[in-house]
């Protein structure tokens, strides 16, 4: 079983953080303190979500990290569950896909496109409890430099489903800052804690 580390999600407006390495690539870092902020130029996810008995799962009730380690991998591209812990002391639920985009002080390039390779659910989260995502970073010399323009992320901007408010995840890897190329896809949230190496479960 991979091992697998916390990246935890700060707020978006934290202009610089140091990076540790770690494999394919990709570098993170040490586990910080969670906190919201007013959305930037990534748009809302807002699908329709299904009535519960529970409340949405807001921004500031939830602290969102990505499982780093031995990322599962295609040619191209590499996968990893992004985490979302419900830390508030109330049960909530979440529905649909969060909205992800490359960071560095401002947006790089487009948003994550949605990938529907599994059905959206609606998962309840008791406090403490973790549901997961699935996002793949393809590598970006798959596309010209003038047509993508590579640049060095440090993180992901996070929306969860519903929300406008997003988290800042840190996380470095290449991305395009010019926006059209898709070098980032994003699945609908399912329940449990996602594994490094393992996108599938």
């Amino acid at each position: 079983m991979p091992t697998m580390a916390r990246v935890l999600a700060i707020p978006v407006a934290v202009a610089a953080v140091a990076f540790a390495g770690c494999g394919s690539g990709h570098k993170s870092v040490e586990p910080v303190s969670s906190g919201s902020t007013s959305a930037g130029t990534t748009t809302a996810t807002l699908p329709s979500t299904p009535s519960s008995t529970t409340a949405r799962c807001g921004t500031s009730a939830l602290a969102i990290w990505i499982g780093v380690g031995e990322g599962g991998s295609t040619a191209g591209s590499t996968f990893y569950p992004l985490e979302l812990t419900n830390v508030s002391s109330h049960a909530c639920h979440l529905f649909g896909f969060p909205g992800v985009s490359a960071f560095a002080g401002h947006q790089l390039g487009s948003p994550a496109q949605r990938n529907h390779a599994v059905p959206e659910h609606t998962i309840t989260l008791a406090p403490g409890d973790t549901a997961h995502t699935v996002v793949q970073i393809t590598d970006v010399s798959n596309f010209s430099a003038s047509q993508c323009k590579p640049v060095l992320a440090t993180g992901l901007k996070v929306i969860p489903p519903d929300e406008r408010a997003a988290l800042g995840v840190p996380f470095s890897f290449r991305a395009c800052s010019k926006a059209g190329p898709i070098f980032l896809t994003v699945q609908p949230v399912q329940s449990g804690v996602g594994v490094p190496g393992y996108p599938n479960l």
